[in-house]
């Protein structure tokens, strides 16, 4: 199966990228490194070309009033760009309770971004995860 892994040379994505490899799976890794760039749109046709799920853990560059903006930039740059290439599973990685704490704009843009998913037209799956301890500082902040 070939899977698109955006953010995909990033801390997780790295990670996930060997992990799905090791599991048999042509999965590819993309970032601004490698010309992919999910708030312009560029190189997303390329990247998702064949590719039967794609895989988002990209992160907002700020965990503040700034971050619903990016999501919401980067969910419909990525979801319109899948439906044309024929991907039929997206996947996000979220962080498990983000909707019981709406005080942090972080945690209001990670439910907005499962929104938007939630929203499109193929099958999804939502990955919520314990927050990660890179975070923590900067969300707090």
């Amino acid at each position: 199966m070939k899977i698109a892994v955006m953010g995909g040379t990033g801390l997780i994505g790295s990670q996930v990228v060997q992990i799905l490899q090791a599991a048999g799976h042509d999965a590819v890794p993309h970032s601004q490194s490698t010309g992919v760039d999910l708030l312009t749109g560029q190189g997303l046709p390329e990247a998702l070309k064949d590719a039967d799920v794609v895989v988002n853990l990209t992160n907002s560059p700020t965990f503040d009033d700034a971050s619903p903006a990016f999501f919401q930039t980067t969910m419909d740059n990525l979801l319109t760009a899948a439906e044309r290439a024929g991907v039929g599973h997206p996947v996000v990685l979220s962080i498990v309770g983000v909707d019981q704490v709406p005080d942090l704009a972080y945690y209001r843009a990670k439910v907005l971004q499962e929104d938007i998913l939630k929203a499109g037209k193929v099958p999804y799956s939502i990955v919520r995860a314990t927050q990660f301890f890179e975070f923590i500082d900067a969300v707090i902040s």
